[in-house]
């Protein structure tokens, strides 16, 4: 099977604003190639949140070209091909956002999320972020560079289907338990988990309607944050999973889906550095509850 995994990295929380994407090819089950590119951003600044991340800063990108002027050599690399990502929500939003910025057509390619199919075969670990997964798989990572994390999510991909059984994408739903998702001009099919959504509880925080994501990880999931967010209040964020069609909850439980953590006050937790929700957390995980922790990094990649 021959696919490419993709990454990017963007310049403020808006996703139409890559400063780099990096491309891995797989050919026959081997990584024959990997490559990046730094992009300049139609968005003069740079959120310092965003380069805390991955260390790009506006004058890395100063004299790069523009993602229209790559677009001409980024196209017949991807178009009709294979493509995964780990959160593919995230990064073929920023693609599908950007075309759109730019007024490009969609290209014509197929996708599916490492992030997803993680889930089915590898099942009970704490969390499924690309770090927590090469780490469990031995894989190298030097995270939050498009091209490094693009090898990463190949090899990851790899091991995946190595364990599962997997020789071709149509193995997907049966083995994997996933769609295969689908870019096409005017539109787009996201690539999702066979599971049904638990219906949505009474809230005290109403979402809007119009802004419900359905390709989102957090839609119709059941979401409790314990700690400091640094990128936003708990109110704002809490705002932002009901809009997405989530579920806040205030408390930890065996059915909840993710728990977020941010910084702890150390004065207040244990010895650990973990707080009471993360702990009970940790205890359901051993008792066999789906529970996943997120660091706040993968909260934002994933809104």
């Amino acid at each position: 099977m021959n696919f490419i995994t993709i990454d990017f990295e963007t310049a403020t929380a808006q996703r139409d604003s890559p400063c780099e994407i990096g491309l891995t090819f797989v050919e026959n089950f081997e990584i024959v190639n990997s490559k990046s590119w730094l992009i300049k951003p139609f968005y003069e600044e740079f959120d310092y949140f965003n380069t805390l991340i991955h260390g790009i800063k506006p004058e890395h990108v100063a004299n790069k070209p523009e993602f229209i002027e790559l677009w001409s050599e980024l196209k017949p690399l991807i178009e009709n091909k294979f493509l995964i990502a780990h959160n593919a929500g995230f990064d073929f939003s920023v693609l599908r956002r950007t075309l759109e910025a730019y007024n490009l057509p969609f290209p014509n390619l197929e996708y599916s999320c490492s992030y997803i199919f993680s889930k089915k075969v590898w099942k009970g670990l704490p969390a499924y972020d690309l770090k927590t997964l090469c780490n469990y798989n031995n894989i190298k990572l030097n995270h939050h560079r498009a091209e490094d994390d693009s090898r990463a999510t190949a090899e990851l991909a790899l091991k995946a289907f190595e364990k599962s059984g997997v020789k071709s994408k149509e193995d997907f739903p049966d083995k994997l338990k996933t769609n295969v998702g689908k870019l096409f001009l005017g539109g787009y099919k996201p690539s999702e988990t066979k599971r049904a959504y638990r219906s949505r509880d009474i809230e005290k925080i109403i979402g809007d309607p119009s802004k419900h994501n359905k390709e989102s990880i957090f839609y119709g999931r059941s979401i409790v944050f314990t700690g400091a967010l640094s990128s936003m209040t708990r109110v704002q964020a809490k705002q932002t999973i009901a809009d997405i069609g989530g579920i806040n909850k205030s408390g930890i439980a065996k059915s909840t889906d993710y728990l977020i953590v941010g910084q702890q006050d150390y004065r207040v937790v244990g010895e650990d550095g973990m707080s009471s929700k993360q702990e009970k957390a940790i205890k359901y995980i051993a008792l066999g509850s789906e529970i996943e922790i997120l660091s706040e990094n993968e909260f934002i990649r994933n809104i």
